[in-house]
């Protein structure tokens, strides 16, 4: 890390204890979310003082290495994206401490890669809770986008939601509907066949 960079790291932590919100803080606590320190500050906060870094590839790096939520959901935000191997998505995946870092990597990171359709399907195949809702979102914001999937991958996608309604996971179930309801506003024939393929479950999407 070059000096240049541990100041601006330090000069983040002392502006996060200035934000710190201690009803927040102590809600993530008992909601069993394992940091070493929250300290309950929001997202525009965080929006705002991202902004003010700018994108810094160095700076995102030793942000995630901090053990603290500001820390971690900030380095998604400020890590420039065409920058980012993928080893280096690899890794921040396997260490992704909450729901909501996940949450917030997909939106302010991970659906702008280059790979973000390929690693998004390998996401929404794993049995990992994060990586499954990190994959639907990106998946999402790229169908927001309007991309579309091939035949395969719409069966993909398809055969993935059916597998995440009959588990147990809430988040992932809740991601996997919002996925399916954005993939039917590409078309009509999309819709169609979501419809067909989800009746039994009822689902009202469209």
């Amino acid at each position: 890390m070059t000096e240049e960079t541990q100041h601006k790291v330090k000069e983040i932590k002392q502006s996060l204890r200035q934000l710190m919100n201690g009803v927040t803080a102590k809600s993530m606590r008992e909601k069993g979310m394992d940091y070493h320190l929250s300290w309950g500050a929001s997202i525009p906060d965080l929006q705002k003082m991202a902004a003010e870094y700018g994108k810094d590839y160095s700076l995102a790096i030793e942000l995630w290495k901090e053990n603290i939520r500001e820390c971690k959901i900030l380095a998604t935000m400020i890590m420039p994206p065409e920058e980012m191997p993928v080893e280096i998505v690899e890794l921040w995946m396997e260490q992704t401490p909450s729901l909501e870092v996940a949450e917030q990597a997909a939106f302010n990171l991970y659906q702008h890669l280059d790979e973000a359709s390929v690693l998004a399907f390998q996401w929404i195949a794993s049995d990992n809770d994060f990586e499954q809702v990190c994959g639907y979102h990106v998946l999402s914001r790229l169908f927001m986008k309007g991309m579309t999937p091939d035949e395969r991958g719409l069966n993909e996608v398809i055969d993935q939601v059916l597998t995440a309604l009959q588990g147990a996971s809430y988040p992932v179930r809740r991601a996997a509907v919002s996925c399916l309801q954005w993939l039917g506003r590409q078309g009509e024939e999309y819709a169609q066949i979501i419809r067909s393929a989800t009746k039994s479950y009822d689902l009202g999407l469209f």
